[in-house]
């Protein structure tokens, strides 16, 4: 079996691929929410928001950070857990147990990890993805892609890294994880999104990865309504999501998973970050 296919087994197998769907989804949703260029926002806003948003909810799904927090009966708090999402994203958010993934930052970007797996996130421009452009991203992806092809003998991240280029000592606390990336991009005019995971490739002007997954088609649990409650209606369309509160635009079109009555505002197209 291949890299792609043992990684993309196990963390399917473990949920983690359906909660950073689900993560995204929802970030990707509440972000265009808000944003409106009339209010003065743009796509600085609307990329840092989305990260920020992002960010929180894989926190949230995999119960870290400020997200492992539990109630007097042992269960999570779920008056922090569920603060600020939607209906829906409560009721599709993936049981992930607690501590099937964990926090591991690496060197000042965001990363988690799943036993010695670990992932970062990059945003690139919307349908360039397979041409991101890992030299003008950070110190620490620009690393991360210079991991060699799986086919040859695997080095640590670390591995010819000194103290001074490693302050957070994460090599010697064994933290000198393989270490992936979930690249996404969305186009603010018609809500398009994309959303891959896979192995980088610094290779200016050749294909950026030795392999990605698409991540989109990852199936969400069906919608939970409460045992008390009616159950909840949304709509059906091919790849489910939430409703949002938006006006409908002049023509554009729909990214699969935005009910109809649902389009976003027209707005340039979210720049490479």
């Amino acid at each position: 079996m291949g890299e792609q296919q043992e990684v993309i087994a196990d963390l399917r197998a473990a949920g983690v691929l359906a909660a950073i769907r689900w993560a995204y989804g929802s970030a990707t949703r509440r972000s265009l929410e808000m944003y409106c260029e009339a209010d003065g926002l743009d796509q600085a806003w609307l990329g840092n928001t989305r990260f920020t948003l992002f960010r929180d909810r894989l926190d949230r799904v995999f119960a870290c950070h400020r997200y492992t927090v539990y109630a007097a009966d042992g269960t999570r708090d779920t008056d922090i857990l569920h603060g600020e999402l939607s209906e829906y994203d409560v009721h599709t958010m993936p049981a992930i147990p607690p501590g099937t993934v964990r926090r591991a930052d690496l060197r000042g970007s965001a990363g988690w990890a799943c036993r010695q797996r670990r992932f970062l996130i990059a945003s690139a421009e919307y349908g360039r993805i397979d041409a991101l452009p890992w030299q003008e991203k950070s110190y620490t992806k620009q690393l991360v892609a210079l991991q060699r092809s799986p086919d040859h003998r695997q080095p640590s991240l670390f591995e010819e890294l000194d103290e001074s280029e490693d302050p957070d000592g994460a090599a010697e606390a064994g933290e000198a994880l393989a270490t992936f990336v979930i690249a996404h991009t969305l186009d603010s005019k018609s809500a398009s999104f994309e959303l891959s995971f896979g192995r980088p490739l610094l290779n200016p002007g050749g294909p950026a990865w030795y392999w990605r997954e698409d991540l989109l088609a990852e199936p969400l649990p069906g919608v939970r309504p409460a045992a008390d409650s009616a159950p909840a209606v949304i709509a059906e369309t091919r790849v489910p999501d939430a409703p949002v509160r938006l006006r409908r635009p002049e023509g554009g079109r729909l990214e699969p998973g935005y009910p109809d009555a649902a389009r976003p505002e027209a707005g340039r197209r979210d720049s490479a970050r």
